[in-house]
């Protein structure tokens, strides 16, 4: 069987793992992303706190696949997948494929709440992570020439989701006010700054084990985070977060890390998209009911004996889909069976601050120091160059003994970005009106 042409939508860890691996094949292989750089997920709080440069954990496609001439680089937005005609329509042209394979990740799920997305600051691209640092430097500046009315909710910063990113999160801010505040603007009142994880469950890491979930609210406790279980977000307008059981909050800054949903391109047939906003797939990732479609990672839905309601979304799922989807594309074109997929999960874990996380492992669960070290080993494993492995490295060894960091950059759009911008969305609004 000759394989003539694959495209990939995503760029992320299953995208990426897998067009690295069938790159020396006889495919012609184009990816299609939104940005023309592969982005490492788990680190974006560190880039929203300051703490690593966007470069550091962002890596150029092109770069990857420097003189592979059978593999295309596409940035483009996808706007519809034609399954019959075998089609990728996108913002910048129409792609024809043999086999599509879908790697578009998850999205942030407001669950239908429009204020919350008109007002919120979600976490899903490095991008939003800088956008992030810069509301929250920003705050610090406002503060200085705030009316007194106005200081509780810029100094309020509320992180709704008490997953891994909610905690991440939470515990760096908490971080930042301790060591690196205090130093930076002496003449502020940093006692009036108040960080606040909302989590609508009972317990923070709902998904780790009773330890991991005690030891994590535990530390965030003692480091000043006030940590409220047992409480749903009903509803956001930019300047007061109000709670369903009455509370309010007031804040300008309301980060949403509180779910994710598939990202589902246009297209799909309805039929195939299950709970969570993932699209069914057989046991060898193969979507269920359209021909030729592949499926991986966060948007991919398989249900296996040991996984009766899919898998994690987890970047190690997604890395272990890819390598399983690129040995069988070499055995389909060999005319060998392919093999089906199968997870073992080699655990979980989550960092709160300075030598403080959790691990969970499938036989044993430790926290603190050493869970803070394996936390930091093995994230440096999945980085992808040398070179971004070495600035993460030298950037977290400055910060474990000095307790700062020298990053704390404002970066705006200037006006001529914005116009470039908005000149570009109006040209493929032309386009496709």
């Amino acid at each position: 069987m000759t394989c003539k042409k694959i495209v990939i939508l995503g760029a992320g860890f299953a995208g990426l793992q897998l067009a690295r691996r069938i790159k020396d094949t006889q495919c012609d292989i184009t990816i299609i992303d939104q940005y023309n750089f592969h982005q490492f997920q788990p680190l974006f709080y560190q880039v929203a706190t300051a703490r690593l440069e966007p470069s550091a954990i962002s890596f150029p496609l092109r770069k990857v696949f420097q003189g592979r001439k059978n593999v295309h680089v596409r940035i483009a937005v996808v706007e519809h997948v034609d399954t019959d005609a075998q089609q990728v329509i996108t913002t910048e042209g129409v792609f024809d494929y043999d086999y599509l394979v879908i790697a578009t990740g998850c999205t942030t799920n407001y669950f239908g709440n429009k204020n919350i997305e008109r007002y919120a600051f979600p976490m899903k691209s490095t991008v939003d992570a800088i956008a992030l640092r810069n509301r929250i430097l920003l705050n610090f500046e406002d503060a200085l020439k705030a009316k007194l009315e106005e200081v509780e909710g810029i100094m309020n910063i509320v992180v709704a989701g008490g997953g891994p990113t909610g905690v991440e999160l939470a515990g760096a801010l908490a971080e930042m006010k301790k060591y690196v505040l205090p130093r930076d603007y002496p003449d502020m009142d940093f006692t009036k700054l108040n960080i606040f994880l909302v989590e609508g469950g009972p317990h923070t890491l709902a998904a780790m084990s009773e330890a991991s979930q005690r030891k994590s609210q535990e530390y965030l406790e003692r480091m000043g985070v006030n940590v409220w279980n047992n409480s749903l977000v009903q509803d956001y307008d930019g300047v007061k977060i109000s709670l369903k059981d009455g509370r309010t909050i007031p804040t300008r800054t309301l980060i949403w890390a509180a779910g994710v949903k598939g990202n589902v391109p246009d297209g799909i047939p309805s039929q195939s998209i299950v709970k969570g906003n993932r699209i069914k797939v057989d046991k060898y990732n193969a979507a269920e009911s359209i021909a030729n479609v592949f499926v991986l990672g966060d948007v991919a839905y398989m249900e296996t004996d040991g996984f009766p309601k899919g898998h994690p979304q987890l970047a190690n799922v997604a890395i272990n889909q890819a390598k399983n989807l690129a040995d069988n594309i070499k055995n389909m074109l060999r005319n060998k069976p392919m093999q089906e997929f199968k997870y073992k999960n080699p655990g979980t874990m989550a960092t709160v601050g300075k030598r403080k996380a959790v691990v969970d492992l499938p036989f044993l669960s430790f926290q603190g120091l050493f869970a803070w070290f394996t936390w930091m080993f093995l994230h440096l494993m999945l980085i992808l160059s040398v070179k971004n492995k070495l600035m993460i490295f030298i950037n977290w060894a400055i910060s474990y003994f000095t307790n700062d960091t020298t990053l704390r950059l404002i970066l705006l759009p200037t006006r001529k970005q914005m116009e470039m911008g908005e000149e570009h969305h109006s040209l493929e609004e032309a386009a496709h009106a």
